[in-house]
């Protein structure tokens, strides 16, 4: 309890200046406000953050921060700690979950009709060493009938596309294939996941990802009356882990009226993940600290969540264990995954539906068009992606928290349209590291993050002081249905082809 005793000329500098006695003990902070907090976020510091998690990686062999890793470990520890370096504006914690996780996984060997050939791994996919005819399965192998009967013993060769690239492994397996082989169905190479297993229909097999370019050719081969032969050698350590979201909520502010916000600590097996997600997690991350120097009238949550990777578990199991009264709390949640990437665009959740028919709850809208405004008066363009559900957001949308964020790309292929309203490479991929070895520091492009890092404050220091204008909150929502395991299927996002021209 602070004391109220006070003597002679300082009693009466107090008394006609409640601020600055404030200043005097040492206490005071301003209010903030948009620009001061934007004004925190730079460069240097987002730069700093995201070679810190470079670091943890680099400094093991597997160079990765998949959970369960050790670099992944040292994440969560180091935001701990420096959330806690700020003299106890935060009540920081440690959530702790368990799950399975792929620790390590490689191909030992992909040939066909004994050459090498270009392959990447599944995550999750099962262990499995096979020498065996390909056997083209129908359709895009979603259904059990798909897979005809001599592919027992054989290796299933797929097609992208339609369900779920563990539904196509599982089903493989159920039919006897000694491996499967997903190609894809657009140009290029790809990488995926499996999801997280058991899966009710069976177990995986191993399973690798090759082009569309070599998948068509073998079907057509085959068509053609060709035999063609591969060798599938996998070797995959597949465990139970324990791993953490760190969360830290303002110990000032309403805490009735609560904005929460996230991003995800963890990578892929194949490499760092600075760009997905180090740039979202160290862009909440320094609004965290620069947010600190100053009062607010809302309080404020920041989660840093892990096992997105795996299908958004970190920021599920953090939803699906928040008593009722701690949900109605928070008024609306905002989502940054990947807000550095090399090729760029601007995209913004789709709050109102009007891109895809797809709206989140009432206040989804006004997120997006605050966001709009921002990029706006920064005289950016902006575009649309996808509001639907297959990021860290979904949970929040599942118990009816409106929602937003923004997105800078990823394996998507920049059209021509975008490359004029954004500038970067028409052809090529928004991020060409996306689940790559080289999602490392030197893949970030440092304008987009240092723009969307100020995006972050400018949300933050708007909401965290009024939320006028924003609907309240209907707490009577029903839950939809969980969303999928992201990327377990096509791609993560999608967004407008139709971008918001630059306004002079």
């Amino acid at each position: 309890m602070r004391s109220t005793i006070v003597l002679g000329t300082l009693a009466a500098a107090a008394s006609a200046s409640p601020a600055l006695a404030r200043r005097q003990y040492g206490t005071y902070k301003p209010l903030v406000t948009s620009e001061a907090l934007q004004a925190d976020i730079t460069k240097e510091g987002l730069l700093e953050g995201a070679q810190t998690l470079e670091d943890f990686a680099y400094a093991y062999p597997r160079r990765t921060r998949i959970i369960g890793s050790e670099a992944h470990n040292d994440t969560v520890n180091w935001l701990k700690e420096e959330l806690e370096a700020l003299d106890g504006y935060y009540d920081v914690s440690l959530q702790n979950f368990f799950t399975v996780a792929m620790i390590t996984g490689q191909i030992n060997a992909f040939k066909v009709s004994g050459s090498n050939a270009s392959a990447s791994l599944f995550e999750y996919s099962a262990s499995g060493n096979a020498t065996a005819p390909l056997v083209v399965v129908a359709n895009r192998g979603c259904n059990a009938t798909d897979y005809p009967a001599t592919v027992s013993g054989n290796i299933a060769l797929i097609s992208r596309g339609s369900c779920d690239f563990g539904l196509k492994s599982a089903l493989a397996g159920t039919a006897g294939a000694a491996a499967a082989i997903i190609y894809n169905n657009a140009a290029g190479e790809f990488n995926g996941t499996l999801g997280v297993p058991p899966r009710p229909e069976g177990n995986y097999v191993a399973t690798v990802a090759i082009s569309q370019q070599l998948g068509t050719g073998f079907v057509q081969a085959i068509a053609g009356g060709a035999n063609i032969t591969a060798t599938i050698d996998v070797t995959t350590d597949i465990q139970n882990v324990s791993t953490y979201n760190v969360l830290a909520t303002t110990k000032g502010g309403d805490q009735n009226n609560k904005l929460a916000l996230g991003a995800h600590t963890d990578s892929v097996l194949a490499g760092p993940g600075i760009n997905d997600d180090g740039s979202g997690t160290v862009g909440i991350l320094e609004v965290a600290k620069a947010l600190s120097k100053y009062e607010i009238k809302n309080a404020v949550t920041f989660g840093f969540w892990a096992g997105e990777e795996e299908g958004l578990l970190g920021s599920t199991y953090y939803v699906e264990h928040l008593p009722a009264n701690e949900t109605a709390q928070i008024r609306g949640y905002l989502n940054f995954d990947m807000i550095a990437s090399p090729n760029y665009i601007h995209a913004i959740y789709d709050g109102d539906g009007s891109a895809f028919n797809v709206s989140g709850p009432p206040g989804s809208a006004q997120f997006e068009k605050f966001l709009e405004d921002y990029f706006t008066s920064a005289g950016e363009n902006f575009t649309a992606t996808a509001f639907d559900g297959r990021s860290d957001y979904g949970p929040f949308l599942d118990v009816g928290i409106p929602s937003g964020g923004t997105f800078t790309g990823a394996e998507e292929i920049k059209t021509e349209a975008e490359a004029a309203a954004f500038g970067g490479e028409a052809g090529v991929a928004l991020d060409k590291c996306y689940h790559a070895a080289c999602d490392n520091v030197a893949n970030l492009d440092l304008d987009a993050f240092e723009l969307h890092g100020k995006a972050i404050a400018a949300a933050v220091a708007t909401y965290a002081t009024s939320w006028e204008g924003f609907p309240a909150r209907n707490t009577t929502v029903a839950r939809r249905s969980v969303p999928r395991a992201r990327r377990t299927n096509e791609s993560r996002h999608h967004r407008s082809r139709r971008s918001q021209p630059l306004k002079k």
